[in-house]
């Protein structure tokens, strides 16, 4: 008799072990890794929990190998994933760029931690967020999320993974060791009251399927292996047949339709949550455990009387630029809160388009920032001191 594969009920559990309930709750049935310390507990609870339900759970070589594994078990037709940290992220970036190409659905887990290079294993950072956007090669879009609490893990694992179906796109999960390493209380809903999207399936006869020709809104239906459809998957630039074709017209027209999938509908991707933009002289802008910290700051300004005000970036990529756009000429200035040498911030510098001060509150990871740190910030971008 297989286990539970959905574990309602209130848990004390950290974020990877709730980012593991979330994928299975998703309905992922293969997991494909190689250890790497802060993302290893994700992986640790993906091998006792899969098997408990009948699906597969597979230790790779190394990351490069991990994400060809997820990327082929898509096209078997299983919901899949990996999870990983700085080092066997960037390992993967070829296969993720590969992905993209072929439109395979799959999530990745980046449980982020300080580098460059091995870095600071067990110390927190978030310097891995350009890379998510452009560390493969070529010109694409990417969907990246980025969870604050073990809550959050669950939840935005469950929407990675709908995302990833929808959009036929491997979708980032751009966690932190802190995030990762923390205990928390998780809410897991009845199964009932999950929601799940699975990828479009043809509905044209056998004969007439091609596996590159997308409906009207971009994206095109998915036939896997051995549904007796004929498809090819290749990474070469490829026609709505799937073959390859070297031309520079092809090549407009398929890449022109990657991005475009996700450009036209940014209103369904991008989600945030705003506090206090209604009267707010200073919007603070963050994400992942640093938004925890960066919240405090801008509840501690407005108890003395500072009009701060708070942009949580649950979806990263792509950014929310339209909103900094409409609020840059309404404040007076506008900070970057992250653990990074400042990454982001050249996004929000970007997207403010001059409109307004756009000062950055960082370290190169290590430790979290302080909210005090924030809250001093706050309090000199109040005084108009950049």
């Amino acid at each position: 008799m297989l286990a539970k594969e959905v574990k309602t009920g209130i848990h004390f559990i950290n974020g990877d072990e709730a980012c593991c309930e979330g994928a299975i709750a998703a309905g992922c049935r293969f997991f494909a890794g190689y250890p790497i310390t802060p993302a290893t507990e994700v992986a640790e609870a993906m091998s006792r929990r899969l098997p408990e339900i009948g699906g597969i759970y597979i230790q790779m070589e190394d990351e490069i190998a991990s994400m060809a594994a997820i990327l082929g078990a898509s096209w078997g037709g299983v919901k899949s994933m990996t999870s990983t940290s700085g080092p066997g992220f960037s390992l993967m970036m070829e296969n993720i760029g590969l992905g993209v190409c072929t439109e395979t659905p799959c999530v990745v887990c980046n449980v982020q931690r300080a580098g460059p290079s091995t870095g600071l294993p067990t110390a927190v950072a978030q310097g891995d967020m350009m890379q998510a956007r452009w560390g493969s090669h070529g010109h694409y879009e990417i969907i990246a999320l980025a969870p604050s609490s073990p809550q959050e893990m669950f939840d935005f694992t469950i929407r990675a993974f709908n995302l990833s179906e929808y959009f036929r796109i491997p979708v980032l999960l751009m966690a932190d060791e802190v995030v990762g390493h923390m205990n928390e209380r998780v809410v897991i809903p009845r199964e009932e009251e999950i929601e799940i999207i699975n990828r479009r399936k043809p509905t044209v006869p056998r004969e007439d399927y091609l596996p590159y020709e997308a409906d009207p809104d971009g994206i095109a239906p998915m036939a896997t292996c051995g549904e007796g459809y004929r498809v090819h998957v290749t990474g070469l630039t490829h026609d709505e047949r799937g073959y390859p074709v070297m031309d520079a017209k092809t090549q407009e027209k398929m890449v022109s339709r990657l991005v475009g999938k996700i450009r036209n509908n940014r209103d369904k991707i991008i989600s945030t949550k705003n506090l206090y933009l209604d009267d707010a002289d200073v919007v603070v802008v963050s994400y992942g455990i640093t938004a925890r910290s960066a919240m405090q700051a801008v509840s501690n300004a407005r108890k003395e009387g500072i009009k701060a005000g708070m942009v949580k970036l649950e979806t990263v990529w792509p950014f929310p630029e339209e909103l900094i756009r409409s609020l840059a000429p309404q404040t007076n200035a506008m900070i970057m809160a992250e653990i990074n040498g400042g990454q982001m911030v050249l996004e929000l510098e970007r997207a403010a388009c001059g409109a307004c001060p756009v000062s950055l509150v960082s370290n190169f990871g290590g430790s979290i920032l302080h909210p005090n740190l924030i809250a001093n910030a706050i309090s000199k971008m109040a005084k108009g001191k950049t």
